[in-house]
């Protein structure tokens, strides 16, 4: 079997679907002895250029292992999914379980906020004491 590292992108206006959309294709991937090593819902981002008239749009990466007909029945409901406005599939040479760049970036930006909340109440509560 394959690693690949699938990249879809779904309309804004069905995003309250992607956790099904997600189960159903790991259940497809996992149905036919493939594994899932990573699985990140990145949400909603601003989209470098429009594609159908849609500015943001709704992000999922997957890297899987998989034999070749999976992988075709995985992009063939890639293709007939309405909701599905792109999807990128790049064969890997390993399996990658480490958190993509994109999930690190938000994990640095949700600490940035609650360092600097923290560190405003102690700064508030020394002179006062």
């Amino acid at each position: 079997m394959r690693h690949y590292e699938i990249v879809f992108i779904v309309h804004p206006d069905q995003s309250e679907q992607v956790p099904a959309m997600i189960e159903r294709y790991k259940t497809l991937v996992t149905g036919r002895n493939g594994a899932i090593h990573r699985l990140e819902d990145w949400g909603r981002r601003q989209m470098a250029y429009p594609i159908q008239k849609v500015h943001k749009a709704h992000y999922v990466l997957m890297n899987i292992e998989c034999d070749g007909e999976t992988l075709t029945e995985l992009e063939h409901a890639f293709k007939f999914n309405d909701a599905v406005l792109r999807h990128l599939t790049i064969k890997m040479d390993k399996p990658v379980t480490a958190p993509s760049p994109m999930m690190k970036e938000e994990k640095s930006r949700s600490l940035t906020p609650q360092a600097e909340v923290k560190a405003e109440a102690t700064e508030a509560e020394a002179p006062a004491a």
